[in-house]
């Protein structure tokens, strides 16, 4: 099912060694960090340019779109095309859009359609990449070592979380238009290490047929979609995962307006999210032996139980190092849940289906995250932020009994059972 060999080792060290992995993580650290830098400075152009904090918040909101819009399609191209060219087209891409946002900027001609332009771009490219990204990496990384590289990727995502802002501050202090080129470069560079990349990323060849009329794009994405709902674990993250995201990033949005509305300063609201990413990479160190060392289906129970005690001490004690502890307690479980799900879900779906499945998965779970803001300033109005805070606790521990009470969720064994299991299915 793979095409690398399989190492003993399953750790770090070991994934190191794998050729192909490491330039594609290297290359999205990048790349990412790149992005990052510009989505944070997104809102400050526009802001600058229009000083409409509704117009800021429009560059955000068609990012979000252009991803959301892109995943499901872009699962069908993942299972029908050769990934590293779907890979290697986003990032160029990429450069095309930055490196224009650079040069109209540098000469004071950029515009806010343009800038909003290169938002959805952005977003469109980045839903594009993931489910291709995905089944690159269900092809390079052995079964045994998937738990390893899920983890070492969610540490990319808050490494750039945690180095993009004030990075991006920093190359915005010095000139509007220098974030940009240096995301152009970005992706740059990581158009050159995909194409180092020495597997065979070619679509499995159930999904191509020589001998049948190609199917329909619509009638692939079903497939994906059928497969996904027909497995009871997988119906129960569709439902649960949206409705998670929803409770607990509510639950963190009110706390940061919290600390705004009692007047904390910025540079304390900004040692939250600090401490908030430096938890995070730490707890995507010890993801593995956690994954490693627990039931996946306890694990998922406990990640989603993880949040529900925090919000008493947040609704309580209004403070910055209260609401630091309670995030950066949330966030160091977070990976190990997130790469424990995802590398049982590779691991149960064939190859040919990796693309589709992990786009429905991604496309269904970020769809709340619009409301999230939207409800946090709701029950904040009315309710005020301690009764907020704990309404919505409630609605976190009413959400993971979702996976609790499901047996297809808690049956999950350890990934040295379920890894035996799926291989013999194989056979």
């Amino acid at each position: 099912m793979t095409t690398v060999v399989d190492h003993p080792d399953t750790g770090f060290r070991a994934l190191a060694r794998n050729h192909d992995f490491t330039v594609l993580w290297i290359g999205q650290t990048i790349s990412e960090l790149g992005s990052r830098v510009s989505t944070f400075v997104f809102p400050l152009v526009a802001f600058a340019m229009t000083g409409s904090a509704l117009w800021a918040a429009a560059a955000e909101a068609a990012y979000l779109l252009g991803m959301a819009g892109a995943l499901l399609p872009a699962g069908v191209l993942a299972d029908r095309l050769h990934r590293g060219r779907v890979m290697r087209t986003s990032s160029a891409v990429g450069v095309v859009v930055y490196a224009s946002l650079a040069l109209t900027a540098a000469v004071g001609a950029l515009t806010l359609p343009h800038l909003l332009a290169a938002a959805l771009l952005t977003g469109i490219g980045a839903g594009l990449f993931s489910p291709s990204e995905m089944s690159a990496i269900r092809t390079v990384v052995a079964d045994e070592q998937l738990p390893t590289a899920l983890s070492q990727n969610q540490a990319r995502q808050h490494v750039a979380a945690l180095v993009g802002a004030p990075l991006g501050g920093a190359l915005y202090g010095v000139t509007r238009w220098l974030p940009f080129a240096a995301d152009a470069v970005s992706y740059a560079v990581a158009w050159v290490l995909l194409g180092r990349i020495r597997a065979d990323l070619s679509p499995m060849p159930a999904t191509v047929s020589t001998t049948e009329p190609r199917r329909r794009l619509t009638a692939d994405l079903r497939t994906g979609l059928r497969f996904t709902w027909a497995r009871p674990f997988f119906r129960v993250l569709l439902i649960w995962s949206p409705l998670t995201n929803l409770a607990v990033n509510a639950l963190f949005f009110v706390a940061v307006l919290r600390l705004i509305e009692g007047g904390t300063d910025p540079l304390h609201i900004g040692l939250v999210e600090t401490a908030a990413g430096v938890f995070g990479i730490l707890g995507a160190l010890v993801a593995p032996r956690l994954i490693e060392a627990l039931p996946t289906g306890r694990l998922t129970v406990l990640i989603a139980w993880s949040f529900v005690p925090l919000a008493v001490p947040m609704a309580l004690w209004n403070t910055p190092v209260v609401i630091a502890a309670a995030l950066a307690f949330g966030l160091f479980l977070n990976p190990a849940g997130n790469a424990g799900v995802s590398s049982y879900r590779m691991a149960v779906t064939p190859p040919e289906l990796i693309g589709r499945v992990q786009s429905a998965m991604q496309f269904v779970s970020m769809a709340s995250m619009p409301l999230a803001p939207l409800l946090a300033g709701v029950l904040l109005d009315v309710l005020g932020g301690r009764d907020a805070m704990l309404v919505l606790g409630g609605l976190s521990a009413a959400v993971a009994l979702i996976p609790t009470l499901s047996r297809s969720v808690r049956s999950v064994p350890k990934p040295a059972t379920w890894r035996v299991e799926t291989r013999l299915m194989a056979r």
